[in-house]
C-alpha cells in the first residue's frame, strides 16, 4: 500500500469516526422522540457503515477496468431505478420529493448510485473518443445527451442538489477529457438558464433562493440557516462539549443529516470543523495525484470524477451550513446520516484505491522490466 493509498484510507477513517461519534450525540434526541429509542439512527448508521466497508473493500480489490466493460448494463440499471422512483406508488415521497425506493426495511436513493454511474459512463466515453473530444459531436453532443438524461430524471424527482452536483461533475470530466472550453461554456450557460427556470417554477426552491438573498424578509424559510449559524457561534473555538448541543433539541431541523457539520461546530468547535475541511482537502490532493498517475485515460478520468464528486459535494454542504450557499439538501460525505450516500461514497473511494493500486503495480512492473533490460545489455 503506497503513501497516497494509506493517506486516503486514514483520512476517510477519521471522517467516518467523526460522523459516528457526532451522530451518536445529535440523533439521540430525535430517536427518543420519534421512535422511543435514542440509538435508533445510530444503530441503522452502524449497519449501513458495515455494508459500506464491505462494498469499499470489494471495490478496492475489484479491477476498475470491469466498470468500463460493464458500462451499458450498469447505465441501464441506474436509469431504470431513476425511472422507477418517479412512478407514483413505487417511489416514496420524503420532504416533498419522490427520491426513495423502499425494499422491505431498507430505503434506497437511486440518485446516489446514478451519480457514480454517470461518472463511469462519461469516463468511458471521453477516454474512448480521445482526441476527437475536440469535435462537436464526439466531445459535446453525445456526452451532454448522456449527462442530460441522468440530470433530467433527477430533476423529475425533484432533486435539485444532486442534479447540479452531477451536472457539474459531468462537465468537469468532459473538460478533463478534452471537450472545448467554448463548447462547455455555452452549454453550461444554457443548462444553468434551464435550471434557474425550473427553480423559479418551484415555490419551495425559489423560496430558499430568496431567503438566502434576503433572510430578513423570509425569516421562516431562512430558519435552517439562522439556526446553523447560531450553532457555529455558540461553539466558538473549542465547542461546548460532546453531547451538550442546544441546537439538536429540535432547534435545527435535519441536524443529523444535511446540517450535521453545524453540530460538529457547536459541540467540538471551530478547530475540529477546520480539521474536517482539511481532511476533505486531503482527499482532493490525494485523489488528483491518483488521477495524474493513473496508467490509462479511463483510470485518469474515473479517478478525477470520483475525487471531484466527493469534494464538490462536501464543498456544497459546507457552503450551505455556513451560509455561503442556498440550502441544497446534500449530505456531507462520510459524516451525515444516510445509508445510500454512505455506501456509494465508501465504494467510490474503494474504486479510487483500486486505481492507485494498479498504478503502483504498473510502476513496479515497469521498473523491473527496465532493470532486466539493462541486465541484458551488459
Amino acid at each position: 500500500m503506497g503513501k497516497t493509498t494509506r493517506a486516503l484510507v486514514a483520512v476517510v477513517l477519521v471522517l467516518l469516526a467523526v460522523g459516528i461519534v457526532v451522530l451518536a450525540s445529535v440523533s439521540a434526541v430525535k430517536g427518543s422522540a420519534t421512535f422511543d429509542d435514542p440509538h435508533y439512527f445510530l444503530k441503522r448508521q452502524v449497519a449501513w457503515l458495515a455494508l459500506a466497508i464491505i462494498a469499499g473493500a470489494l471495490a478496492a480489490r475489484f479491477d476498475y477496468h470491469w466498470w468500463q466493460k460493464s458500462v451499458l448494463p450498469l447505465a441501464g440499471f441506474a436509469i431504470l431505478l431513476l425511472v422507477l422512483v418517479i412512478i407514483p406508488g413505487i417511489g416514496t415521497i420524503v420532504g416533498g420529493g419522490r427520491r426513495w425506493l423502499r425494499l422491505g426495511p431498507l430505503s434506497l436513493q437511486p440518485s446516489e448510485l446514478a451519480k457514480f454511474v454517470s461518472i463511469v459512463v462519461l469516463s468511458v466515453w471521453m477516454s474512448k473518443v480521445g482526441r476527437r473530444a475536440a469535435y462537436f459531436k464526439e466531445g459535446l453532443l453525445f456526452p451532454i445527451a448522456i449527462l442530460g438524461l441522468f440530470c433530467g430524471l433527477m430533476m423529475l424527482e425533484p432533486d435539485f442538489g444532486t442534479t447540479i452536483l452531477t451536472g457539474s461533475v459531468g462537465m468537469a470530466i468532459m473538460f478533463a477529457g478534452g471537450t472545448r472550453i467554448s463548447h462547455l461554456v455555452t452549454t453550461g450557460m444554457l443548462g444553468l438558464s434551464a435550471f434557474m427556470l425550473a427553480v423559479m417554477r418551484d415555490p419551495v426552491r425559489l423560496g430558499r433562493i430568496l431567503a438566502f438573498i434576503m433572510p430578513e424578509k423570509y425569516p421562516a424559510t431562512a430558519y435552517h440557516l439562522a439556526q446553523s449559524k447560531l450553532a457555529f457561534i455558540r461553539g466558538g473555538l473549542s465547542g461546548v462539549g460532546l453531547g451538550n448541543s442546544i441546537q439538536k433539541q429540535f432547534y435545527l431541523p435535519e441536524a443529523h443529516t444535511d446540517f450535521i457539520l453545524a453540530i460538529v461546530g457547536e459541540e467540538l468547535g471551530f478547530i475540529v470543523t477546520l480539521l474536517v475541511v482539511a481532511l476533505f482537502l486531503s482527499i482532493l490532493i490525494c485523489g488528483m495525484f491518483v488521477s495524474i498517475k493513473a496508467l490509462d485515460p479511463f483510470g485518469r478520468l474515473l479517478a478525477f470524477g470520483i475525487t471531484f464528486m466527493l469534494c464538490l459535494q462536501a464543498a456544497i454542504n459546507i457552503g450551505v451550513v455556513t451560509g455561503c450557499l442556498p440550502t441544497k439538501g446534500l449530505p456531507l460525505p462520510f459524516i451525515s446520516y444516510g445509508g445510500s450516500s454512505l455506501v456509494v461514497s465508501v465504494a467510490s473511494l474503494g474504486v479510487l484505491l483500486n486505481i492507485a493500486h494498479h498504478t503502483a503495480l504498473g510502476s513496479t512492473h515497469q521498473h523491473n522490466r527496465l532493470i532486466k533490460d539493462r541486465g541484458h545489455r551488459f
